[in-house]
């Protein structure tokens, strides 16, 4: 029997208690999306705080060879948004597998409908806390690229230790990029690049690869910042220890 939508908030393992690098919000899905959920959430969904309903290596990590149905190189997207950069990238990019973790019901139903709507065999969604999952499920050295695509960017000053570009949480991130691997973010906000920019440089384990979109699709989220004249910032850095 498929699991009941919004039940997915509150996973076997717990109570789903959201770090806040993001903003938790409610709305409404829809009869397309809560259809996609049903139908779709079984196969290619993955609940990142029922640790239990959980593909597990020997060491007890998430077996993403498993999830996938294939040994691939694997690129965690953290925050897709409603997915239209996912879903995108993933299909120009087939030989890469992709698990994009969104805490927005709406967003993983969205990305559902794409994945389908695509055929792409290579795309797994994740409910939850991406950071949650990193810290519990991703071996060292694992991922072959990390993005985060227009984190939230908690402009008030009183609200940016929130923010998901952080010292501590890089040093999480660049942990499980393989060396050589990527870690590539975007914002739309000058104050958050400046920041993103110093707290990247400053990780000896990465070097600047480039500020290039390489390839990374305008969403219909980044129209809208570049119609209230904030154009985007790209960053690429590579893991090089």
């Amino acid at each position: 029997m498929t699991p009941e939508p919004f039940a997915l908030q509150h996973p076997a393992a717990g109570p789903y208690e959201p770090l806040h690098t993001f903003h938790p919000r409610r709305s409404p899905l829809g009869r397309d999306r809560t259809d996609a959920l049903d139908r779709l959430w079984p196969t290619l969904g993955l609940a990142v705080h029922d640790e239990t309903s959980w593909p597990r290596t020997a060491s007890g990590s998430l077996d993403a060879a498993t999830l996938f149905g294939r040994s691939a190189p694997l690129v965690l997207e953290i925050g897709p948004g409603m997915g239209d950069a996912t879903a995108t990238l993933a299909a120009q990019e087939p030989e890469r597998d992709v698990l994009a973790v969104e805490v927005h019901l709406p967003g993983v139903a969205g990305l559902l409908l794409l994945v389908e709507r695509a055929g792409l065999a290579n795309v797994r969604v994740g409910y939850g806390d991406a950071l949650h999952l990193v810290r519990t499920g991703i071996e060292p050295g694992s991922l072959d690229e990390v993005r985060a695509f227009f984190p939230d960017p908690w402009p008030k000053a009183r609200h940016r230790k929130r923010r998901l570009i952080a010292p501590d949480h890089v040093r999480l991130l660049v942990s499980r990029l393989r060396v050589g691997g990527l870690l590539r973010t975007a914002t739309d906000w000058p104050a958050y690049a400046a920041q993103m920019r110093e707290v990247l440089a400053a990780d000896p384990g990465l070097e600047l690869l480039d500020e290039d979109r390489a390839g990374r699709p305008v969403t219909a989220f980044e129209r809208k910042s570049a119609a209230a004249g904030r154009a985007a910032v790209d960053l690429r850095f590579r893991r090089v220890r």
